[in-house]
């Protein structure tokens, strides 16, 4: 077999190979073979079709099976012997005639990942924010949790107040005739929400019991009954219930349904997580900024077909936090192609991020040892307070051992880095922008 490589370009290499007569004999009559053991022509028992009666009946079923034999094998064959890695599917560009006692040649181009030798990744001059714990988020924070497990029951109180969840029926006209849709009766509002539209919550505030009103709206231009879009209604308005939320107090009794036995446990708790989640976010701004500055020193072409895996990997995300939300791509008026469009940059630049640390990986020799797959795995555990064994399991299997070398391997050249750069701590508002 002959191979020949050509540059299209820095991300796209063709392949022309010419695979010897022999060769090609061989796979025709393999292929005149399975085709025989199948074929039905009337006449002949099954299996026992002579060859010269196939090769009329079955040539143009021959010749596809054979040639796509051909390519597949000698394809595999030719890339086992090249220095550069392809990336994704093949794509056939030109293709001799299939003769038996003749070659056969067939070109094919295919990406492939850019060869990098990444440089100017030491000695980065990099400016971290200090990390800075604020009592007073801690508090904010226990504060909410307290508000998140508040009680609701009816309040005493006559006049509905922000904050207040009431019931009420309500019905909508335009013009004195009906809004299709625009009625409900005992509906639960919680005031504050935002939930209807614009102003009907802001006019129920102040409204009291067992009162009726009159309010008017104008629903918003992008309103997604086109109908009633930028059109002005009148609702009458029933408040029938007015019910508060009423925290629990701040004692142990109210710590121990977070696993922990006083108060004063549950604000370390807390104070605890908020630490390791400023400490996150720090380090998270620090990687941007290295990652900027070796793209920026690192100019490179990468392969598309690199590109539409990692949107794919940004889309299944996407719609897994929608889902959570409990939205869809439709409830939040987006299309498939609009999230494409506006996260193409993003998939482009995480895939150069990716490459160019992978490069300084293999020029460093930075590799995960075991001792730091078990640490990792052990870690992940313990957070997710599920068996070692179990999550050992997890990531025995080829995919997600990868997943696993991958985050190892982006922390130990992060942390790589940081050993041969000049780190400056400042504060928050002195960090400038890169």
């Amino acid at each position: 077999m002959e191979v020949k490589v050509e540059d299209v370009s820095t991300t796209k290499k063709k392949i022309t190979l010419e695979i010897e007569s022999d060769r090609v004999d061989k796979v025709i009559d393999a292929t005149y073979r399975k085709l025989g053991k199948k074929a039905n022509l009337k006449g002949f028992r099954p299996g026992k079709v002579p060859q010269a009666v196939l090769e009329k009946v079955y040539v143009g079923k021959m010749t596809e099976d054979a040639t796509r034999e051909l390519i597949n094998q000698n394809y595999v064959r030719a890339l086992l012997n090249q220095d550069f890695t392809a990336v994704g599917e093949p794509e056939i560009k030109d293709m001799g005639e299939l003769e038996r006692g003749k070659p056969f040649s067939f070109s094919l181009e295919v990406e492939v990942k850019p060869e990098i030798e990444a440089v100017g990744y030491t000695g980065l001059e990099l400016k971290k924010e200090k990390l800075q714990i604020d009592d007073q988020v801690i508090s904010q924070q226990l504060e909410e949790i307290r508000k998140d497990k508040a009680e609701t029951r009816e309040a005493e109180r006559e006049v509905a107040a922000d904050g207040d969840q009431v019931i009420i029926d309500f019905e909508g006209f335009r013009d004195g005739e009906p809004i299709a849709h625009g009625k409900a009766e005992d509906y639960r509002l919680e005031l504050g929400s935002r939930s209807l539209i614009p102003g009907f919550e802001e006019q129920v505030v102040g409204m009291k019991k067992g009162e009726e009103k009159e309010i008017e709206v104008t629903f918003p231009e992008g309103y997604v009954n086109q109908e009633m879009a930028g059109q002005k209604a009148q609702f009458k308005v029933l408040l029938k219930s007015i019910q508060e939320k009423v925290p629990p107090p701040l004692d142990d009794e109210f710590a121990k349904k977070f696993g922990v036995e006083t108060i004063g446990e549950f604000r370390d708790k807390i104070a605890r997580m908020y630490r390791e989640h400023e400490e996150k976010r720090v380090m998270d701004d620090l990687k941007e900024k290295i990652v900027n500055i070796l793209i920026e020193k690192n100019p490179i072409e990468v392969p598309e077909v690199l590109v539409e895996e990692q949107l794919r990997v940004l889309f299944d995300n996407f719609l897994k936090r929608l889902k959570e939300q409990g939205l869809s791509l439709e409830k939040i008026g987006m299309t498939i192609e609009e999230f494409r469009e506006k996260n193409r940059p993003k998939a482009n630049r995480q895939v150069k991020a990716a490459l160019i640390l992978e490069a300084i990986t293999k020029q460093e020799n930075i590799g995960p040892t075991v001792a730091e797959r078990d640490e990792r795995i052990r870690r992940i555990a313990e957070e997710a307070n599920a068996p070692v064994d179990k999550v050992q399991e997890f990531y025995d299997k080829d995919e997600h051992r990868k997943n696993l070398n991958t985050m190892i391997l982006e922390e130990k050249v992060v942390d790589f880095l940081l050993s041969k750069a000049n780190v400056e701590e400042v504060h928050k508002d002195q960090l400038a922008e890169k």
